[in-house]
């Protein structure tokens, strides 16, 4: 029989095999398996032709054909290189690969199937019987008739494509635990366990340095391949031994210079470890006899020495020079790589430590407040600029915020710091929430300015923020927007939609877009639940963004009265965030809780002469009734006395007089029509103006002045 196909064969298994200079069974491997080189001697009782044996351990190049259900018709993986490899005839191809791949190839195979079209250069790797893996390009070739199936050829990686391709792996996430894992998947093509450890400061992102002192601590950041490993051995995520790790790091910083070595056989591993305890957490098992320890060395001067990479072998395996060559090689070239994951995770983790801190701690007496915060994933471009927020504000009314600062890392953090802390001071400060956006919005302006704006090419315009003001006595609540998403209100009925918000440019818009913020009033009355969010819950791809807020809408509308509002939230965000997040996702859910009638009441009195004694009348008529302290009742009536004296001669128009009972003291408020602010002045006390404010002062734990539409209000609350 010829032993090469026929040059005008058109089948790409014959063209491919044509190529290996080998003969192939027409009939395949037979049913008990093994390499193709074997069956074909037995089969044809004579030696096949040979290129000679430098040429078979040069060869690597093999082919599979494969039928319509992915099934191994015929092969050729006859070169060395293959060794190890179980292709049998009629088993799936699936077989050869790591569990994790399978899903991705066999949708490649079955794509080629369907279109015709070649999948071709795959950098894909295959298990071997023992567990290990071979690295190998990998392409799909359609038959020149369907019903031939398909062929795969393989092409073993060269250890310099090997180096190539290891490094682009490597590099393509910023996840210091997928970078640790990428760069031992690489290594295990040179042996048969591969293990990174990492300095405990590099692992969790803290700064490293050129110390010669000190105790160095290990965690393991990465181990291949993926099996069940004896008792006592070092998973990733675990600390070595304290012996362990300074034997390691004795090793590879010998007379202060990092180096890679290599202990040969077992023998020498157990004089090097010594102690049993040491030997159980870092030598894998019986077979892996000998290891090559690389350090992983931050190029500087002087060096610093990140971890450690152990490539472990069995005995009759020995670590050649040139390998050792090349696994020094490649950790020199991806040591880097570890280095910007360290620096990556460092930011991530103060950007996060930031937005944690950001996040509301309570809700007050009038409203239960839940927020929930999930940063992006690690590998994603680095946290966003999401924040929220919510806090008491002193003249009794609550504060909810959410925004999202255009960006990702500390540019956006420190942005978003800046106008989180700016919103709540002015907030605090009695101003409206659209007077506050105009102010947040001037603020990313000047931070885009060139010349004193943030540096580094980072820009803030088109942040976007939402800020809602609940007033508890009469449930209603004033919002306003720029450029954000929708809120969604839950009726106490349990009917949910979002809020006709009148839409807004983000911040820091061209002066020609610029607009008055809009303040949207609505009644919420206890029960309702209000939602505010950032886009990254409801961003979906296959979805436009109104179906996205429709799906938060009905999510939040199962919400019961009774749920505690914090699972709830975590359901929410649960049922409607990816699980691999390219953005922030931000919740927070406001359950409106308000005043009982019986605890505020409210007067209008003209603003004649005797308006201060008719306030001091009824407000000391009610403070009997709630049964307040004679001393607490003397203050209130002599502090509201001064603050409606005070309306009367200043303001026109009618005054109004409100009194809240809360569970820490009594809030007492005194609106007018006037636009003068109250300041308290450095004026002899027996002058006559002036004097009510030091009075006031005096008498509260606090007080303030509030805007509004028609005047003002001044607030002054009261221990009881």
């Amino acid at each position: 029989m010829d032993s090469t196909p026929s040059p005008s064969s058109s089948s790409p298994f014959e063209l491919v095999s044509s190529a290996l200079g080998r003969y192939i069974p027409r009939g395949g491997a037979t049913a008990a398996g093994g390499p193709v080189e074997a069956q074909g001697d037995r089969a044809t009782g004579r030696r096949m032709p040979d290129n000679g044996a430098a040429g078979r351990q040069d060869q690597i190049l093999g082919a599979i054909n494969v039928d319509g259900d992915l099934r191994i018709t015929r092969c050729n993986l006859d070169a060395p290189v293959f060794a190890g490899l179980n292709a049998v005839t009629g088993s799936p191809i699936v077989d050869l690969l790591p569990p994790r791949d399978v899903p991705t190839v066999t949708r490649r195979l079955r794509q080629v199937l369907e279109t015709g079209e070649a999948h071709v250069a795959r950098i894909q790797r295959l298990r071997r019987d023992d567990g290990s893996e071979l690295v190998v390009s990998l392409s799909i070739l359609p038959a020149a008739a369907p019903q031939e199936g398909l062929t795969v050829s393989v092409i073993a990686m060269a250890r310099r494509l090997h180096l190539y391709a290891a490094e682009t792996a490597i590099g393509t996430s910023l996840d210091i635990g997928e970078t640790a894992q990428s760069l031992a998947e690489s290594l295990l093509a040179w042996g048969d366990v591969a293990a990174i450890d990492l300095d405990f400061a590099v692992w969790t992102g803290e700064g490293v340095s050129e110390r010669a002192h000190g105790r160095i601590r290990l965690r393991r950041a990465a181990l291949v391949p993926d099996r069940a490993w004896p008792e006592g051995y070092v998973t990733p995520g675990d600390d070595l031994p304290s012996d362990a790790s300074r034997l390691l790091s004795q090793a590879v910083q010998r007379d202060d210079a990092p180096q890679a070595i290599v202990i040969p056989d077992r023998e020498s591993v157990e004089r090097v470890l010594g102690s049993p305890l040491v030997m159980r957490a870092l030598v894998p098992g019986d077979r892996s006899a000998g290891v090559a320890c690389i350090p992983l060395v931050l190029d500087s001067v002087p060096p610093v020495v990140l971890g450690v990479a152990e490539v472990w072998r069995r005995a009759d395996r020995p670590f050649r020079d040139s390998e050792l060559f090349e696994l020094q090689e490649l950790v020199a070239r991806t040591a880097h790589h570890v280095d910007l994951a360290r620096q990556h995770q460092r930011e991530h983790t103060q950007v996060l430590a930031l937005q944690r801190r950001l996040l509301p701690r309570t809700g007050g007496d009038t409203v239960e407040i839940a927020s929930i915060y999930q940063p992006a994933t690690p590998d994603s471009a680095g946290v966003g600029g999401d924040w929220v927020n919510s806090f008491p504000l002193p003249d009794g009314r609550t504060a909810l915020v959410v925004g999202d600062v255009v960006g990702h890392g500390l540019g956006a953090a420190a942005t978003m710091g800046q106008l989180s802390m700016e919103a709540r001071a002015l907030l605090s400060a009695g101003l409206a929430p659209d007077e506050v956006l105009e102010h947040l919005d001037e603020t990313v302006s000047l931070l885009d300015d060139a010349e004193s704006g943030l540096a580094a090419g980072y820009s803030a315009l088109g942040s976007t923020c939402c800020i809602a003001l609940y007033d508890p006595v009469s449930h209603r609540v004033a919002l306003s927007s720029a450029g954000h998403l929708p809120p969604i209100l839950v009726s106490p009925d349990g009917h949910a939609g979002p809020l006709a918000v009148r839409p807004h440019p983000g911040l820091g818009a061209e002066f020609a877009l610029r607009e008055p913020f809009d303040v949207h009033t609505f009644d919420a009355p206890p029960g309702s639940l209000l939602a505010l969010y950032t886009d990254g819950l409801v961003e979906d791809p296959a979805l436009s963004i109104d179906e996205g807020i429709g799906r938060l809408a009905d999510a939040v509308s199962a919400v019961h009265p009774w749920d505690a509002l914090q699972q709830a939230a975590r359901r929410v965000v649960a049922a409607l965030a990816p699980v691999r997040q390219r953005d922030d996702v931000t919740l927070l859910l406001a359950r409106m809780i308000g005043y009982r009638k019986e605890d505020t009441a409210t007067w209008r009195l003209p603003a004649r002469y005797d308006a201060p004694a008719r306030a001091r009348a009824q407000v000391v008529a009610l403070l009997r009734q709630w049964h307040t302290r004679e001393d607490t009742l003397n203050n209130v009536s002599l502090l509201v006395g001064e603050l409606v004296t005070n309306a009367v001669r200043f303001a026109t128009g009618p005054i109004t007089v409100r009194l809240i009972r809360s569970g820490h003291g009594l809030l007492c408020e005194v609106g007018d029509t006037g636009n003068g602010r109250p300041r308290l002045s450095r004026r002899d006390l027996l002058d006559e103006g002036g004097r009510g404010l030091h009075i006031v002062h005096r008498l509260s734990k606090r007080w303030g002045v509030r805007w509004t539409d028609s005047g003002k209000v001044v607030w002054a609350e009261v221990a009881r």
